[in-house]
């Protein structure tokens, strides 16, 4: 399964829940993840979307290191069945 197909699904599951999955870009500051994920209850986290196997470049490690210090949620998903998961431990903090 490709990034592209992931990320759709990951926008798709969002949606069903009743939040947003907004694309993160940031001109000045690479390396930031993909999405900002919002959901009701005033929950929010930053996911970082790969292909199945691949990992974050040493700057997204970097910057979800930044936001991880600044108190925020950060989770990188490989894969389609990780998402419910991901949304659960979201909706959970």
């Amino acid at each position: 399964m490709r990034e592209n197909e992931i990320e759709r699904r990951l926008a798709v599951s969002v949606k069903k829940m009743g939040g947003m999955a907004v694309k993160f870009v940031s001109p000045g500051l690479a390396g930031v993840p993909d999405r900002i994920v919002l959901l009701p209850g005033r929950k929010i986290a930053f996911v970082e979307l790969k292909a199945p196997g691949k990992k974050p470049r040493p700057l997204q490690r970097k910057r979800m290191e930044q936001l991880k210090g600044l108190g925020f949620p950060v989770y990188v998903v490989d894969g389609a069945e990780q998402i419910g998961g991901v949304l659960d431990e979201i909706c959970a903090t």
